[in-house]
């Protein structure tokens, strides 16, 4: 068992219920989620749990919905060892993702986190460009971010890489790792202990169950290896899901993620590349767009060899990523809103028409 205050409770979410709630409902964690079907956590012990039919009808996207990490208000059911979720608190964080595939919705990838491990690895895996996608979304949930350089062991081009890797996180902590062998667990245990609650995020294969498993003392997640053949990870890990370690300290592991889309990420892709922000005060026009224009100080510190292009390369392409995907959002939140009215209409019409009837 463990107390709200364990599970991540305090005046943040205390103040958001009223005496009448606390009368008939429960708080609790959500745990684990697939397909609206829920695990949450109580002080009294984890309940199976389905949404209550107002919480899901008065949703008006998915992203409104509970997620791993959201506190949520249940009616408990002992006997039955079940509840059902009648509403969910306003969030504090939440790390949000585009929808995979031709969805426009938001998804949410984890809520209420307070500190996001970036785990990537010696291998194949090690991208800069995604570490720097990942962090412009950590940024914008208003989480802090962590990177953790994952298998060590298997190290062939450490200083370049980890130089790479500095260069692109900005003064953000990397935290180098061996998960298998245990090297730096203990360094991301204390990072656990003091971050409230924590998400680990990256591709598959990176060693996060791995790192879980190390972190819960116990071999609780599913570990599966690398394909031998292109160094790519299998999904060991299919659903979000939270633990309370067992030394302190909140995590949240989620699947591994090849496609993560930005949306509304603006400011965290600012955030992300605050050096070359900082070199565009100095551009002559206000409006510069870094791509040839004269005086354009960012594309002096490229030409002086300050600034990697590949950088620059990945700011722009990212800026209109989140743009694109914005106007496209945008367009498909006003074509469900007419729908929404066309029905509306429709259904009043023939409601009048059968009054007239009677």
């Amino acid at each position: 068992m463990h107390s709200l205050h364990e599970l991540g409770w305090d005046e943040f979410f205390d103040k958001q219920i009223d005496d009448d709630e606390r009368q008939r409902w429960t708080p609790a964690r959500v745990v684990w989620e697939t397909r609206e079907r829920y695990r949450i956590v109580t002080m009294d012990g984890e309940w199976s749990s389905r949404l209550a039919g107002r919480l899901r009808h008065e949703a008006s996207a998915g992203a409104d919905l509970p997620a791993v990490g959201d506190w949520v208000l249940a009616a408990v059911r002992p006997h039955e060892r079940s509840a059902t979720i009648h509403r969910r608190l306003e969030r504090r964080s939440a790390f949000t993702r585009a929808a995979a595939g031709r969805s426009t919705g938001a998804q949410i990838v984890a809520a209420n986190v307070d500190t996001v491990l970036l785990v990537t690895s010696f291998n194949r895996d090690f991208n800069v460009r995604r570490i720097e996608r990942y962090l412009a979304l950590t940024w914008e949930s208003g989480a802090r971010p962590i990177v953790v350089l994952n298998k060590a062991d298997l190290a062939t081009e450490y200083n370049g890489w980890i130089a790479e890797l500095e260069s692109a996180a900005q003064g953000v902590p990397i935290v180098v790792t061996s998960a298998l062998l245990g090297d730096g667990v203990d360094e991301v245990s204390a990072i656990v202990r003091d971050g409230g609650t924590t998400a680990l995020l990256g591709s598959s294969g990176v060693g996060k169950s791995t790192l879980i498993n190390a972190l819960l003392g116990a071999e609780l997640q599913n570990v599966t290896p690398i394909r031998d053949d292109d160094d790519r990870g299998r999904h060991s890990t299919t659903s979000r899901q939270l633990f309370v370690l067992p030394r302190g300290g909140i995590v949240i592991d989620t699947p591994g993620m090849r496609e993560l889309q930005l949306l509304d990420a603006e400011a965290g892709i600012e955030h992300a590349f605050g050096d070359i922000e900082m070199l565009a005060f100095a551009c002559r026009f206000r409006d510069c767009a870094h791509d040839g224009e004269p005086g354009c100080a960012v594309g002096a510190a490229v030409e002086r060899g300050d600034l990697p292009p590949e950088r620059l390369e990945s700011y722009r392409r990212l800026l209109r990523e989140e743009a694109f995907l914005r106007v496209r959002h945008d367009a498909r939140a006003r074509a469900e809103r007419t729908k929404r009215w066309k029905q509306s209409a429709k259904a009043l019409r023939l409601q009048d028409k059968l009054r007239g009837r009677d």
